[in-house]
């Protein structure tokens, strides 16, 4: 991608004996070439609602993943109780030394911190193994065409008709919660979303000139599909995983809330929310905490994705400033 810049100098020109006047204007251009993921990078950039979202999410995953190391209480650890206005003794309310407050036996810091790596886990399987099938679903169904194309798309149909959440609900309670389990059994209902969208962006490009240069040249399909199509939807994969992310962290929650998702001795988001919310009256803390990293993690991957789609938009690949 080029650049120009332009930049004006005031020439002289003789009007009148030993006298020099400014009137001409010199126009000296100067162009700088600069490479797509520079001028994304610019516009992303430039999209203050998502670089703000990704310092959060950064900080969030910093807080899941980094902070348990330092901090001096782990969430399997027992805590003392603290001294309540009635004498008798209770949860400890937020404080310098348990800054999230306690429950009855562990320090909510540590508890939340472990909780949002767990969902934060199962998130990212579910980006990571949701988009890699949905981006090989749909270059095969987009590429082939024909009976294939009907096939794997009819199949998308009827997984899109079955309940995601009660479908993952049934297999990770068979399964007793596993992590992994979960994660996949929510890819696996994602995936077919991602195959639409990459279907789509194949079906535009398969007839292009440099799709047929390939082909005149000899390449074999599986050369076309993974080193001239497959790399052409990677803006689209990277917007739909960002969305996975979000939706798979609601969607853990949920799962989590009516006890099917992880289970105990672990814990997760959701598991904290349903285990506290009786406590809102009264340690609103121990519920409240929780429900602001879970809102905090979806509002942000939602704001990074509008980022990058906006950045990686080709109809803007043309923009100057």
């Amino acid at each position: 991608m080029l650049e120009t810049h332009e930049t004006l100098k005031e020439g002289t020109q003789p009007g009148g004996p030993g006298v020099d006047k400014p009137t001409l204007t010199e126009r000296e251009f100067t162009v700088k070439e600069r490479k797509q993921w520079q001028m994304a990078l610019r516009r992303f950039l430039r999209h203050r609602a998502a670089v703000v979202s990704l310092v959060v999410f950064v900080l969030l995953v910093l807080f899941a993943f980094v902070l348990p190391y330092f901090w001096h209480y782990k969430y399997t650890e027992f805590v003392s109780l603290c001294t309540q206005s009635n004498g008798l003794a209770g949860p400890c309310s937020p404080s310098l030394k348990h800054p999230f407050g306690t429950d009855s036996t562990h320090d909510m810091l540590a508890v939340t911190m472990r909780g949002t790596g767990q969902s934060l886990k199962v998130a990212f399987l579910i980006a990571a193994v949701g988009t890699g099938a949905g981006a090989l679903w749909g270059v095969v169904s987009g590429f082939f065409g024909g009976f294939v194309d009907s096939t794997l798309m009819r199949l998308a149909d009827l997984v899109l008709t079955i309940p995601s959440l009660a479908l993952a609900a049934a297999l990770a309670h068979k399964g007793g919660g596993s992590l992994v389990l979960i994660g996949l059994i929510l890819a696996g209902v994602a995936a077919p979303y991602v195959a639409r969208v990459v279907r789509g962006v194949v079906l535009s490009l398969r007839e292009r000139e440099f799709i047929e240069a390939a082909r005149a040249l000899g390449a074999s399909n599986t050369r076309i599909m993974f080193r001239h199509l497959l790399p052409n939807t990677i803006p689209v994969l990277l917007v739909n995983a960002t969305l996975l992310i979000a939706q798979g962290i609601l969607a853990e929650t949920a799962l989590s809330y009516v006890g099917f998702g992880i289970q105990s001795p672990d814990t997760s988001l959701g598991v904290l929310i349903s285990t506290n919310q009786g406590a809102v009256e009264n340690q609103p803390w121990l519920f409240y905490f929780p429900g602001v990293f879970i809102i905090l993690i979806a509002l942000s991957v939602n704001f990074i994705g509008d980022g990058l789609r906006d950045a990686l938009d080709p109809r803007q690949t043309r923009e100057r400033k």
